[in-house]
């Protein structure tokens, strides 16, 4: 490996001499220049002399004081500096309180050379990642400070290897907001691999994210390759992971802990290296408090949690989200870019956007076939319509649109068609008030995702 005229120069901590003779001899061979320290005042004179260090490596453990302490001094006083924890086999406490401190990632005892490998040339690649100054490939639209505030965070985020929990209100842009983590990181070059936890039955959730060998149940013609597998060398996205099964997050849990997974069917785990972002409209912490969400899971992936703020929060974005909103579906329509009206955009900003810039674009499209001499007028985003009264219960719903009481004999003839017609209402409006989200429809009804799923299919609306 080849670092040009000056090789990056890497600080190792660690008062065992066996580790950093390892260490040294190790990045030695990729090319690499190192500097030693037994503690932590050696480490501390390091750095103070201030010749240029691309990464420290630093134990957990030392004779005066932790690792915890160096990676908050390098977080303070040479924050470009990434900082790698070594920590003891299993703990992954102390592992999750270096992430914590601000540690690019961390690797266990005994070190696994081709892990330290991998880790290192992460954490060299920092330095060629470019820090976003704008939108962040064009998709973080908005310059009020809630949006710098966030673009902010980003950047500090993608120079880090730890999980980052992302919450938001539905439709506020997680996916987008991971996704730029991954653009601004070291893992750029790798896949990004976006998976709904809750759009998946619990009974395939395993495969989808394990892998599974042919023949290791019924239906399983040939060998299916995980997401985790899928992912490898980039970043896996589990969104709404708190609809995950318990059952499912006990192995979660093991595969993140472990980085390893096991495919169904095989008798061998597979080493993955991928790193885990996850997101959700819910709060975590409530649903571990429901015993609904395991509460050690919660820890692993909830080391730093990143709130996406709702466009509420930020009416101020909206004319400039609404342009390059209308400009994108233009283009994928082929046709002109329409122009809005002043009343249309002052309809938007007294919006409440409960949907927040998903809702804004669905409403953007309507109002783009709907308009009139290539201008969006009030009417023509037909927000009133939107704002409706709560779900009818299906009581409710039998009464406003049932058959006068005389005509009842009429129904008796055909009462299963009758009570399909009135559930199928019923569900329309439902998917209709949650966007036609599967997930939030369920959950709105009081009904099971696979429910849904079964009662949309039987009456013909999975279409």
């Amino acid at each position: 490996m080849s670092y040009g005229d000056s090789n990056p120069r890497v600080l190792i901590v660690d008062d065992e001499p066996d580790i950093r003779e390892l260490l040294e001899i190790t990045l030695g061979r990729m090319g690499l220049e190192t500097v030693s320290a037994a503690n932590l005042a050696q480490a501390y004179a390091c750095l103070a002399q201030g010749e240029p260090l691309q990464l420290c490596l630093t134990d957990m453990r030392l004779p005066d004081g932790n690792g915890i302490e160096l990676v908050e001094h390098i977080q303070q006083e040479h924050p470009s500096l990434p900082v790698a924890m070594i920590t003891a086999h299993g703990n992954v406490d102390s592992a999750i309180r270096a992430l914590k401190a601000g540690a690019f990632d961390f690797i266990s005892k005994p070190v696994a050379l081709e892990k330290l490998r991998s880790l290192v040339s992460s954490a060299l690649e920092l330095g060629t990642v470019p820090a976003s100054t704008s939108t962040s490939d064009g998709e973080l639209i908005g310059e009020t400070s809630a949006m710098d505030a966030l673009r902010h965070q980003i950047d500090k985020l993608a120079r880090s290897q730890a999980p980052v929990h992302i919450r938001g209100e539905s439709g506020s842009g997680k996916e987008v907001v991971a996704r730029a983590i991954h653009g601004h990181g070291p893992r750029a070059a790798g896949p990004f691999v976006a998976v709904n936890c809750g759009a998946i039955p619990a009974e395939l959730i395993e495969s989808e994210l394990f892998g599974h060998l042919k023949g290791s149940f019924t239906g399983a013609s040939r060998d299916k390759l995980g997401l985790f597998q899928a992912a490898e060398g980039g970043t896996l996205f589990l969104d709404e992971v708190a609809d995950l099964p318990l059952a499912m997050q006990v192995k979660l849990l093991r595969a993140i802990q472990e980085k390893r997974v096991r495919p169904i069917g095989a008798n061998e785990e597979v080493p993955t290296d991928t790193r885990i972002l996850s997101a959700t409209h819910k709060s975590l912490a409530r649903e571990v408090e429901a015993g609904r969400f395991r509460e050690d899971l919660f820890f692993r992936i909830n080391v730093i949690e990143l709130e996406v703020p709702s466009l509420r929060e930020r009416t101020a974005d909206i004319p400039q989200l609404t342009e390059a909103l209308l400009q994108r579906i233009a283009t994928a329509n082929a046709s002109d870019t329409p122009a809005l009206s002043q009343d249309a955009l002052a309809a938007l900003a007294s919006y409440h956007f409960p949907g927040n810039v998903r809702e804004l674009e669905n409403i953007l499209e309507r109002a783009s076939a709907l308009c009139d001499g290539g201008v969006i007028s009030a009417d023509d985003l037909q927000i009133g319509s939107i704002d409706r009264p709560s779900l009818p219960t299906p009581e409710q719903t039998v009464v406003a649109s049932g058959p006068p009481t005389d005509s009842l004999a009429e129904v008796a003839g055909d009462l299963d068609a009758y009570l399909a017609d009135i559930e199928r209402r019923v569900l329309t409006e439902a998917l209709e008030a949650n966007r036609w989200n599967r997930t939030e429809t369920a959950r709105s009804l009081g009904i099971s995702f696979r429910s849904l799923r079964y009662r949309m299919k039987k009456l013909a609306l999975d279409d």
